[in-house]
């Protein structure tokens, strides 16, 4: 009677796995209002944010100014952040079209290029930031999530990682000033 329930045991644990895969952005393919970075990312928004630590402890607060624009079917992203202890930050986003709702991203503090995903009322980024730390930099995986719940509103969560390890996160509305 052991080796069944020992067996029954393993096929419940394996199960259980297989459905813990990672989400991808193809699984909001069908969700509305659907996200257009051409159109979201056009003339001024505002961002209002935290940052959390590992232990999930807000550590920070920002808002940030942003000037959206295409020219030729590049897009940039001018990023003007204030945090709560008045230190500013600025990061300038490229964003290049590289087929069906695919991009390249990036900015002075991206290591590399970083890769977009969008699909549906969803936008999946993954980049490595290169993060000022102690007398040097800290390079830092993002796995960034935008859900548009809204035609001027943007929901954005990232989770933060090094070798692994999840180190902290950041969450923020993105909302379109209106003309």
């Amino acid at each position: 009677m052991r080796q069944p329930f020992s067996l029954f045991v393993l096929f419940v644990l394996l199960s259980g796995l297989s459905g813990c895969g990672a989400v991808t952005v193809d699984e909001y393919a069908n969700n509305q209002p659907t996200l257009v970075p051409e159109t979201f990312f056009q003339g001024q928004l505002t961002a209002h944010g935290v940052i959390k630590d590992r232990g999930g402890k807000v550590i920070r607060y920002f808002n940030a100014d942003i000037k959206a624009y295409w020219q030729n079917g590049i897009g940039t992203l001018e990023e003007d952040f204030l945090f709560d202890d008045d230190e500013p930050d600025r990061r300038v986003w490229t964003l290049t079209p590289t087929g069906e709702g695919e991009y390249v991203g990036t900015a002075g503090d991206v290591v590399g290029e970083g890769r977009i995903s969008v699909a549906g009322n969803s936008m999946f980024l993954d980049y490595v930031l290169q993060i000022p730390w102690d007398d040097g930099t800290l390079d830092l995986r993002i796995d960034d999530r935008m859900y548009l719940v809204n035609p001027t509103t943007l929901i954005n969560e990232s989770i933060m990682t090094k070798f692994g390890i999840r180190v902290g996160e950041i969450l923020l509305v993105i909302s379109k000033v209106p003309d």
